[in-house]
């Protein structure tokens, strides 16, 4: 039985799993597209039809909705029949469209850890502060609810499940590697919404090492890679998502993650922060108007789907997994790489955005076809791997593996099998 789908949120990312979606519609039912500002999702509708007999037919409807609003969200998977919500709003909505899919019975997906909009970088494990206190409501309703299932987290989560599961016997470090070597042409710009991705790095900087979590500031540690395709890389040690929920399930002594910055995104990002404009706390004008800086910043700041049309060059994103293997040290670097105007010939957005919104049309994919469906919350690396790369490589995100710098065979190789 063909199931309904929910895409709610009508940004980069939304953009692109729901051309993915439409591409593999006969899986699905009905696909409702619904945000806050319904003309954003009558665009994507657009951008779809645009594409003529190059995809199937399928059936679109859009919709207005508060995704805040638990209630709201829950009569429009009612009034709609959707079994599958796939939430790529801001992470602020996560708890409220999980309440509803709880409610309901419908299955979730989100691509990050749900924020407070007054709280940056919480205590860790994160997780544990909000979706995990839901995991016992998830099992007793049967629902589905997949976490973190973009690029990262979400497909560093499946090549660190892959790498324990078929290359080590005993792994004792991760590095997860996040390099963008495009360029977008603009004086200053972000890749994701500028509140949300700015909020990733003006907070304590948390990794896990030594089997428990350390502290550091932004910026304070440094470290230069060689990685396949975009060459030498300067990168910083920053918190992120899929550090919170590996820490606890791989039994890894050492995980990480780098993200890779050029010195003038890290002297403006500097300025910003050291005038108090990347606050989200709320201020008053000399004319009496309460603001919140951060969301000032986002507003002068160009909408990152406006980027895509002139973006160049590639990303390089991956797992670094250290072991070892039959008493033998071993090292392996499970990685994709994408290219921005590749990304936009294909679909019309970035690469950056291509890369988050396949994953997440993926993992819908796998339980329209009942492979995830698992009736419980799960993180992506507590779910077999293997099917989640097969079908990404199928839909455009190969997995490439590379052992002390030398390209192995791809691990898992794209079927591109109908639906």
């Amino acid at each position: 039985m063909k199931k309904n789908i929910l895409i709610v949120g009508a940004g980069g990312v939304a953009h692109v799993a729901a051309h993915k979606i439409v591409q593999y519609s006969a899986a699905f039912g009905e696909i409702h597209i619904a945000s806050r500002s319904v003309r954003k999702a009558d665009a994507i509708v657009e951008s779809i039809r645009a594409k003529g007999d190059a995809y199937p037919s399928a059936v679109l409807r859009t919709h207005t909705v508060n995704a805040r609003d638990a209630a709201e969200v829950e009569a429009l998977i009612r009034s709609t029949g959707v079994q599958i919500v796939l939430n790529l709003g801001a992470s602020f909505v996560n708890m409220s469209v999980l309440e509803a899919c709880v409610n309901t019975g419908a299955a979730y997906i989100d691509t990050a850890i749900h924020e407070e909009p007054n709280k940056i970088c919480e205590t860790p494990p994160w997780y544990a502060n909000y979706e995990w206190k839901r995991r016992e409501a998830c099992e007793k309703a049967g629902v589905t609810a997949i976490l973190g299932a973009g690029f990262d987290p979400g497909v560093v989560n499946a090549y660190a499940r892959f790498a324990v599961d078929e290359y080590f016997d005993r792994v004792n470090s991760i590095d997860i590697i996040d390099v963008n070597a495009g360029s977008h042409g603009r004086y200053f710009a972000t890749n994701f919404d500028p509140e949300v991705n700015f909020r990733e790095f003006t907070g304590t900087v948390w990794s896990w090492q030594d089997g428990k979590w350390q502290s550091a500031k932004m910026f304070e540690h440094r470290r230069e890679w060689d990685l396949p395709v975009v060459g030498r890389q300067t990168t910083y040690l920053t918190g992120h998502d899929e550090l919170h929920s590996l820490s606890q399930h791989l039994g890894v002594p050492d995980i990480r993650f780098w993200m890779s910055f050029g010195d003038h995104y890290i002297n403006v990002f500097t300025v910003l922060k050291n005038l108090g404009l990347l606050s989200e706390q709320p201020v008053r004008t000399a004319e009496g108007l309460e603001v919140v800086p951060l969301k000032v910043v986002k507003a002068v700041l160009p909408d990152p789907a406006s980027l895509a049309p002139d973006y160049t060059g590639k990303t390089c994103i991956g797992t670094l997994v250290r072991g070892v293997r039959n008493g033998k040290e071993r090292e392996v670097f499970l990685y994709n790489v994408a290219d921005h105007a590749d990304a936009y010939r294909e679909v019309g957005s970035q690469g950056i955005s291509y890369t988050a919104g396949v994953p997440a049309a993926a993992a819908a994919l796998l339980i329209a076809r009942g492979t995830w469906d698992v009736h419980r919350m799960a993180n992506v690396e507590q779910l077999p791997a293997r099917p989640f790369l097969d079908l990404l490589a199928e839909l455009g995100l190969e997995t490439r593996v590379r052992e002390n710098g030398l390209d192995l065979p791809v691990a898992v190789r794209p079927q591109r099998a109908a639906g």
